[in-house]
């Protein structure tokens, strides 16, 4: 059904904007933590503060808001693949614990530090670059099976809608949600040439929920 198509080239769309956040995020730290040992409050902040954003940036996708609730609605045997993606969610929010937990405890002043961020954010990255790799794979084949088509017509329907308020938030104040290169730190040019330079200190990380 073209309905179905249309969705699920939507879907994949999101889904390679989200992939290219989290990949940016991951080399973005990479090359800041490259030559450091030990880190300061505004770095585990700025860190923590993008994780937070990237994970609950998560739950306001399209798959999140309408594919997933059809599915459990047309198949209730589904529970064991969308209880994959919820492990995959949480070992994800552990990654942010960390990094949150080290912001907030007194600043360590072992020489792994930064050793250890850039292992937290490679663990969150590959926790969602998997799930989302597994929505592509299973999740998408899946709801072609389960999914009848009136319902697709009302994905559909929901998905203009969303992107109607999208559009007028982003006349407001939009919603921060790839992660974009801060300006302090230099331009995409330089960052990709590997330069490297203080993080700003960022707003108060938010707190990620399961």
């Amino acid at each position: 059904m073209l309905t179905a198509t249309y969705i699920l080239v939507s879907l994949s769309v999101e889904q390679a904007s989200i992939r290219m956040s989290l990949l940016a995020f991951q080399k973005y730290m990479h090359v800041q933590l490259r030559h450091q040992s030990r880190l300061n409050l505004a770095q585990l902040q700025y860190a923590g503060d993008w994780l937070s954003r990237l994970y609950q940036g998560g739950y306001w996708r399209k798959v999140e808001m309408y594919l997933i609730p059809a599915i459990r609605q047309a198949a209730p045997h589904a529970d064991g693949l969308l209880n994959e993606l919820n492990g995959l969610n949480h070992a994800a929010l552990e990654s942010i614990n960390v990094v949150q937990q080290r912001a907030g405890a007194a600043i360590d002043h072992s020489e792994s530090q930064a050793e250890q961020l850039c292992a937290a954010i490679d663990a969150f990255c590959a926790a969602l670059l998997q799930r989302l790799e597994k929505e592509e794979r299973e999740l998408f084949a899946l709801a072609r099976k389960v999914i009848v088509g009136e319902t697709w017509f009302a994905i559909a329907y929901q998905f203009l809608a969303h992107d109607a308020r999208a559009q007028e938030a982003r006349r407001g104040k939009a919603q921060v949600l790839p992660f974009v290169l801060p300006a302090a730190g230099g331009s995409a040019e330089t960052i990709a040439d590997g330069t490297e330079s203080a993080p700003p200190v960022p707003p108060q990380p938010l707190r990620a929920q399961a």
